[in-house]
């Protein structure tokens, strides 16, 4: 019998995510060309710089199922326009054939069956294998790899080692310089303990020290690549006390800073640079506008609302680069730079097929090294799913579905809300719930399950918040992230009203009755930014739900109606 890796192998592929030279084309092999680990990597090699990208990857050390939006809805000037097309209308786009491993790899059309033929993606030995491919490809001495952040946190061995798992795979990667975000929730402390032991930059020119409003961190580095002179700035995510506790890291302040950004362009010209690149945590919109504002930038390394494009976005001749997430895709971009500045490029989005894409010998051992001491537990059987259980999309993801049903039974709450994180994994009906599958999709340093009461006026004052934060028409105002996931309770949201008319029809799922302001209700939920909550931890909450719940079936959710 075959093997899923022979069948991929001797299997015959529509396409293979190529795109080369200026044009930015996104091409695709000949329908007869077999799926293979030469075919993923295969690209015609341009100029004399070669940028490797990787972000949001959350602590996946191993391939991981990760279900693409269904729903991504893009307001304003950007409605209708990448990365805010999905489903079918991706696939005509780019021209991509439905079925196809593009398909797969960058939509959630048909997943469930597209998952059972191509299998798991990413895992950090099969990057570890592109990475090496690419720099033994372009040499060593032409190339950059730069991380975009979202890289300690999000699973259980991260949890457990306050990073460190990731800090050690990472160096082994060897990366030249990477920015943050989820980072910074392990604290102050910690955060610098990692830092001041870096074989590489960690960048961060928009973090500032609060008290002496002076820079916290590096903010640029120059690099001299392929005989070329290229100015890396890095870029955290600029609401990171907002979205994130303040309380964490209260000696640290963020922000866009687009001047600085502007200034440090200035800067890194003067210097002699020859190219320009902003390693960015901001959301993809956000560097949009950003690209649009500050003149000089020749490539933006976008990262933290988890877009995977297959073609680079241009806006004022800057590249807008959006390389997924959980390690599903490594970026790999080739700048042709003469007489001092870009004068081409190629661009390949590299799926990394798990079963496809050989492991790196010396990774995959160091992978199962720092994940031993937890093998037991990350594999112990909590339950079992029948149905497909995924996070990614603007209302309702089914995980959180799972998580809002378990928070209502276990907190003895009328109403429960899960926020809309975009890190989580999937896990296809049929599957088998482990505390490592749990973890992946709540492991993080504030978890406490509140229960408290709130007024109906309150719940439509939180619902109403997050949905400005997702859909203000000016990226600047908006923090990424999804919609609150809520249970117990089903609303209607126009995006495209102003805040505090956006939401309508609150209603109690129990009896049926509308939400009233003034009345009280009871509300579970977990990751409170505020400082001093209490309540158990939410993998506790959940895994309690499924000692007496074993088999998840969830019922499709039509708690959340979209006007507009």
């Amino acid at each position: 019998m075959f093997s899923r890796r022979e069948f991929l192998m001797a299997a015959t592929a529509t396409s293979a995510l190529l795109g080369s030279g200026m044009a930015g084309n996104w091409s695709r092999l000949m329908a007869q060309q077999a799926l293979s680990e030469d075919s993923l990597l295969s690209m015609a090699p341009v100029g004399n710089v070669t940028l490797i990208h990787v972000t949001d990857i959350h602590a996946q050390l191993k391939p991981i199922y990760f279900r693409e939006p269904s729903i991504n809805l893009g307001i304003g000037e950007v409605e209708g326009k990448p990365p805010h097309v999905t489903g079918a209308d991706f696939l005509k786009l780019y021209k991509i054939e439905p079925g196809s491993p593009d398909a797969y790899a960058l939509t959630s059309e048909d997943f469930v069956s597209l998952a059972k033929t191509y299998g798991k993606m990413g895992g950090m030995d099969r990057v570890a294998t592109v990475i090496k491919r690419i720099r033994d490809e372009r040499g060593r001495e032409n190339t950059l790899l730069l991380d975009g952040g979202d890289t300690w946190q999000g699973s259980y061995t991260a949890q457990q080692t306050q990073g460190q798992d990731m800090v050690t795979i990472m160096n082994a990667l060897e990366p030249d310089a990477m920015t943050g975000h989820w980072e910074f929730t392990y604290g102050t402390d910690r955060v610098q303990e990692i830092i001041d032991t870096l074989p590489f930059a960690f960048l961060g020119s928009n973090i500032y020290d609060a008290e002496w409003d002076e820079p916290a961190f590096e903010p640029w580095k120059m690099f001299e690549r392929g005989g070329s002179k290229i100015a890396v700035i890095g870029q955290a995510f600029p609401y990171t006390p907002i979205a994130n506790p303040r309380w964490m890291i209260p000696g640290w302040s963020f922000g866009i800073r687009e001047d600085d950004i502007a200034g440090h362009v200035e800067d890194a010209r003067a210097e002699g640079a020859h190219v320009v690149v902003l390693l960015s945590h901001n959301g993809f919109d956000v560097d949009r506008k950003l690209a649009s504002r500050v003149d000089g930038i020749d490539v933006i390394l976008t990262g933290h609302t988890h877009d995977a494009l297959p073609e680079p976005v241009i806006v004022n001749n800057t590249l807008v680069i959006a390389s997924g997430s959980n390690g599903k895709f490594v970026s790999r971009v080739d700048l042709d730079v003469k007489d001092g500045k870009v004068a081409g490029y190629g661009y390949r989005l590299i799926p990394i097929f798990s079963d496809v894409i050989t492991p790196d010998a010396d990774m995959a051992m160091l992978i199962e090294d720092v994940r031993r001491p937890y093998a037991e537990e990350l594999a112990r059987k909590i339950g079992t799913t029948d149905s497909l259980l995924y996070r990614r999309g603007n209302f309702n993801g089914t995980f959180d579905d799972l998580i809002c049903q378990a928070l209502l039974q276990e907190r003895d709450a009328q109403i429960a809300l899960s926020p809309g994180f975009r890190w989580g994994t999937s896990l296809l009906p049929g599957q088998d719930i482990t505390i490592e599958d749990l973890h992946n999709a709540c492991a993080m340093t504030y978890p406490a399950a509140y229960r408290s009461t709130m007024t109906g006026q309150m719940l439509k004052d939180i619902l109403e918040d997050v949905g400005d934060n997702l859909f203000n028409k000016d990226p600047y105002y908006q923090q990424g992230g999804d919609m609150v996931r809520v249970g117990g309770m089903g609303y209607t949201i126009d995006p495209n009203k102003e805040i505090g008319d956006r939401i309508s029809n609150m209603t109690l799922l129990s009896t049926g009755q509308a939400i009233e302001p003034s009345a009280e209700y009871t509300v579970a939920g977990w990751a409170s930014v505020n400082e001093g909550t209490e309540g158990p931890p939410i993998w506790d909450v959940v895994e309690n739900h499924l000692s007496k719940n074993p088999i998840v079936k969830l019922p499709d959710n039509q708690s959340v109606k979209l006007a507009g």
